[in-house]
């Protein structure tokens, strides 16, 4: 899987999600937490077919606008109900300004027209 760049770190608001669509069907969201760090997981609640870059981030932890559902940026997996599936979640390297994300080869290929 292939690092690619999704956004500019000055696009990122602390403590928000900025969803980055690839094509019609994939999206991922990118966080920037309060200690500065970057997460990537699948803009989509495993509970429901809802954008996590819609919900409040708290620590590293993400919660769904929808139904509360909350998801550990660091591993994916969810500490509260109704989601009992883990979310996708992608390494992600700062460089510079920019933001890279280790994403599927045929995301990859998606985010070029970016």
């Amino acid at each position: 899987m292939p690092f690619v760049r999704l956004a500019g770190l000055s696009e990122l608001e602390p403590d928000q999600g900025l969803r980055v669509e690839l094509g019609d069907e994939e999206a991922v969201a990118l966080i920037r937490t309060g200690d500065g760090g970057v997460h990537a997981v699948i803009d989509v609640c495993s509970h429901e077919d809802y954008p996590l870059s819609e919900g409040w981030v708290e620590d590293t932890t993400i919660e769904c606008a929808l139904h509360g559902s909350r998801f550990d940026l660091l591993t994916g997996e969810p500490d509260s109900p109704p989601a009992l599936r883990p979310v996708r979640i992608f390494p992600v390297r700062v460089e510079g300004e920019d933001v890279l994300v280790d994403l599927p080869d045929d995301w990859a290929k998606l985010a070029q027209d970016l």
